[in-house]
């Protein structure tokens, strides 16, 4: 072989090597492909008006999807996407939090990673591991676990703060975000643990609702308002937590279940005749919200399922599906969610698609007798 030939040849293939797909590549490949579709009709199927339930939960996926999400939101949009039985998208969504995952925890954007909130995705993680057999997504949530355990950023009896370092405040969220993911991981003690820490520093006996944020450094509340979505979001994680823990807690599982019909109680007490709240649900000088009826739709209907609340509830909850699905226009947009990005209005957010399509799942789940 002649080497300067051979050279000359490798380098003009270098060269020209983008052109000569395009000219003969290209056209051998593409006979080997299926044929495109004509193109349809721009926007064809936002024009027509909602057809049922199904189209309107695939207008609210699709919505949902085009969101920028920070990490309780890829969490919570995760979670409704793996009880949807959404697999593919599941665990996708979880592939994208390891892409983000810094120094253990999950969805870091822009240096923002509390360990609660970044926690929230855990689940689904554990959940893509198993489905897949990828030791990515295990190593991932063996990462976020051993934050949890070796952090200091922790209350004197051991309830880790909702707020990243070195803040010290603990929030009715962090029921959601933390709990379910140490129960998935078969933590349950742990579990249990927060959930009764989030209670002790932030419940109220007599109103039966929980205020939004603890300042461990005052020891006092920071916001000692009884935020509505703060309370869908500890009914919606205690019931996640519930459905996870093994027989031999028993007693720890009716502790939990009391905790929950407490907290609906509470709300339902302050449930408008539309079927929404108020975002602090007895100050009816705020802002009416959808969300807090979709989350108390998902923990009602979940809690009827598994047979430990009583099918009474139902009725309560049917008025918050039906605003809820009132609200949801053509685009698959969740209409005065309590909304990004400030959570001060009423607005759209990604939890807010997220739970409606949790609260329509255990509905659906319920209807088929699945727990």
């Amino acid at each position: 072989m002649n080497m300067p030939e051979s050279n000359s040849r490798r380098n003009f293939f270098k060269t020209v090597g983008c052109l000569s797909l395009g000219v003969t590549g290209l056209a051998s490949i593409s006979a080997g492909l299926p044929q495109l579709p004509e193109k349809r009709e721009s926007g064809k199927l936002f024009v027509k008006d909602i057809s049922g339930v199904k189209d309107r939960i695939e207008r609210v996926k699709m919505a949902t999807l085009g969101m920028q999400r920070y990490d309780w939101e890829q969490g919570t949009v995760a979670q409704a996407f793996l009880e949807m039985g959404e697999l593919d998208l599941a665990i996708s969504l979880a592939r994208g939090a390891i892409l983000r995952q810094e120094k253990g925890r999950f969805s870091i954007m822009k240096g923002n990673g509390p360990i609660t909130d970044c926690s929230s995705v855990g689940e689904v993680v554990l959940a893509a591991g198993k489905l897949t057999g990828d030791p990515i997504f295990q190593h991932g949530a063996n990462e976020m676990l051993n934050v949890i355990k070796i952090t200091t950023h922790r209350t004197s009896d051991g309830i880790i703060y909702h707020t990243q370092e070195p803040a010290k405040g603990i929030w009715s969220d962090a029921s959601y975000m933390l709990p379910p993911f140490l129960a998935a991981a078969g933590e349950f003690q742990e579990a249990v643990k927060q959930l009764e820490g989030y209670r002790k520093y932030l419940y109220n006996q007599q109103d039966k609702l929980y205020s939004h944020m603890w300042d461990d450094e005052k020891k006092r509340l920071n916001r000692a308002d009884y935020w509505g979505v703060g309370n869908g979001w500890s009914a919606a994680g205690m019931t996640r937590v519930i459905k996870m823990l093994p027989e031999q807690m028993a007693a720890e599982k009716k502790k939990l279940i009391g905790y929950t019909r407490d907290v609906i109680d509470g709300c339902l007490k302050y449930m408008r005749p539309d079927g929404l709240f108020h975002d602090v649900v007895n100050k009816p000088d705020t802002f009416v919200e959808t969300n807090l009826g979709q989350m108390l739709c998902y923990s009602i209907f979940r809690g009827v399922a598994a047979g430990y609340l009583d099918s009474s509830y139902l009725k309560p909850a049917e008025i918050m599906r039906k605003a809820a699905n009132d609200k949801v226009d053509k685009l698959g947009y969740v209409h005065d969610v309590c909304g990004v990005p400030n959570f001060d209005r009423p607005y759209f957010a990604p939890e807010g698609q997220a739970f409606y399509l949790l609260m329509e799942t255990a509905a659906s789940d319920l209807a088929n007798g699945r727990k």
